[in-house]
């Protein structure tokens, strides 16, 4: 990684005087959590949003992260679940999400009188569709990763070189996102995700999303997960239909980062993939 880029981020950092770091235990946040609490001391605080989307683990995770590396975790309840055009599941849900999420950290951030609220957006996110980048422009949130165009990597090398734990875990991005758009997000459909996930979890695939449509989960798998998941295809079976789905598939196409695939109807009449970030 080029050095100047590490050097300009902790500079960016300590110029800010005082943030609030929109927290989620992903290597990102993490990353910009523990390089604040360095400059900074007790002028930073690590806030995660928690609501039904973010899922058990992910915030224990979280929690056991900030207590190893010693910042200072606020946990913060949103909402977003509540908000019916949230809930309507269109291709702005993102939007509505991190509309709910900044808008609480910005608020968080003015009557504890800190001077910044900060995201961990790398450069890589900017090459996909993300609607809660309007938000984060809307509330003023800044974000010091691709302010220096620090890319995905680039985050995971300097992680792994300051001892970060979590330097190479996998993304994990909210559970509505495994809901395809259009179907409305209900918090039982939330719940059925998380555990499904889970189950596939303890039964030792590391990298796993679990779609729902309907009676039906569709499994996006990496790939060195597919010999797994087909050596314990009939344990896979009986845990997920246990929670209530009927069909369980797998994707051919395996785990993709950001895809939320839906079909869509193209120019030709054919019916296609297309991929949202999620």
């Amino acid at each position: 990684m080029n050095q100047d880029k590490r050097g300009n981020l902790l500079r960016n950092i300590r110029d800010m005087s005082s943030v609030v770091v929109a927290y989620s235990g992903g290597v990102d946040s993490t990353l910009l959590a523990h390089l604040a609490f360095t400059e900074l001391g007790s002028k930073s605080v690590a806030v995660t949003a928690v609501s039904p989307s973010l899922a058990t683990a992910e915030l224990d995770l979280s929690k056991d992260l900030a207590r190893q590396l010693g910042f200072c975790q606020v946990l913060l309840n949103s909402n977003e679940v509540e908000d019916q055009r949230y809930r309507e599941n269109t291709q702005l849900r993102c939007y509505w999400c991190k509309h709910e999420v900044y808008g609480l950290l910005v608020s968080y951030a003015n009557e504890q009188g800190f001077d910044f609220v900060i995201d961990g957006t790398n450069l890589d996110d900017t090459r996909d569709a993300r609607p809660g980048r309007k938000a984060a422009k809307e509330y003023g949130v800044r974000s010091p990763l691709l302010d220096v165009k620090m890319t995905k990597s680039e985050v995971r090398e300097y992680a792994k070189s300051l001892g970060l734990p979590n330097w190479n875990k996998p993304a994990m991005a909210c559970l509505s996102s495994r809901i395809p758009y259009g179907t409305p997000v209900e918090i039982s459909i939330l719940t059925q995700v998380e555990q499904a996930e889970l189950a596939l979890s303890k039964l030792g695939i590391r990298q796993a999303r679990v779609r729902h449509h309907g009676q039906i989960a569709r499994l996006e798998l990496g790939e060195a997960d597919f010999g797994i998941a087909i050596q314990r295809r009939e344990q896979i079976l009986e845990s997920l239909r246990r929670l209530g789905y009927i069909y369980v598939a797998l994707d051919l196409a395996g785990y993709g980062s950001g895809s939320h695939n839906d079909l869509a109807e193209s120019d030709n009449g054919h019916r296609t993939l297309t991929f949202h970030p999620d």
